[in-house]
């Protein structure tokens, strides 16, 4: 990466998705990027899109499914001598099915990246953040982590703990001039439908609009850059999430059950 004194943002998941679309609004807010993923093709094709309109790019292809991925990341801009602004950890697996049916090496991954990694990439930035008194994270949740998710239970779990713990490090952050917000999208049109095994799940068959990537980091960045501690991206969402506190937990299994099942089935 060229010298610049532009801020610079590290986009984990940033190869295709809300992750790419991420990337997209940082470039646009004045942001050269570090783009991190397991594809590198896509991250080029966005690279060169994203560098033909002045911004500076970084790419770098790892697997944060693995342990020490994120480690290992850290250490790679470290030794490249990139200060990192803005962390959006939006790196995410899900997975549909049966808890007792899943492959395990598929829970594997999901807490390794949705969790571990998420964890460790957000401890390794931060002290230098808090150092100069300035900085922006993002922990990418989703409305999952508002309720528990038969048929995806690993996967709204993950979730869960991403809010939670957005949550209390934001707190705890309060005065130091770094802000963490968490970004809680519902149904979304991304890759992730795909790999997530999700492919006619009545979640996205139902009453609440699925959103599209770009828009969903469209008002995810805009609360970033305003500091905000959480966003629930659409009105019905933000409504859903709310009404979670307030439903017995016998009907929230029936639905979000019912919501994550296949039709047909």
């Amino acid at each position: 990466m060229a010298i610049s004194t532009r801020p610079i943002a590290l986009i984990t998941g940033a190869s295709s998705g809300i992750g790419a679309e991420l990337a997209r609004e940082a470039a646009k807010d004045g942001h050269d990027l570090v783009l991190v993923a397991r594809r590198r093709e896509p991250m080029q094709a966005l690279a060169a899109e994203l560098h033909a309109a002045g911004t500076e790019i970084t790419v770098i292809s790892t697997d944060l499914g693995k342990p020490g991925g994120a480690a290992e990341l850290m250490k790679l801009v470290d030794e490249r001598g990139i200060v990192i602004d803005t962390l959006i950890n939006n790196a995410g697996l899900g997975d549909t099915g049966r808890f007792d049916e899943e492959a395990p090496e598929k829970i594997s991954s999901m807490l390794q990246v949705n969790i571990v990694a998420l964890t460790e990439l957000t401890r390794l930035a931060l002290p230098k953040m808090v150092a100069r008194g300035r900085g922006r994270i993002m922990l990418v949740s989703s409305t999952a982590a508002f309720q528990p998710g038969p048929r995806m239970a690993v996967y709204y779990a993950t979730k869960s703990y991403v809010l939670s713990f957005g949550r209390a490090i934001g707190y705890e952050l309060r005065r130091t001039g770094v802000t963490v917000t968490t970004l809680c999208p519902g149904p979304t049109t991304s890759e992730f439908v795909k790999v997530a095994n999700m492919e006619g799940v009545a979640l996205f068959d139902g009453p609440v609009p699925v959103m599209s990537a770009a828009e969903v980091a469209r008002q995810g960045y805009a609360a970033l850059k305003a500091g905000r501690p959480q966003i629930v991206t659409g009105l019905l969402n933000g409504i859903i999430a709310m009404s979670t506190r307030f439903t017995p937990t016998a009907v929230l299994l029936m639905i979000t059950g019912h919501l994550n099942k296949r039709s047909g089935h």
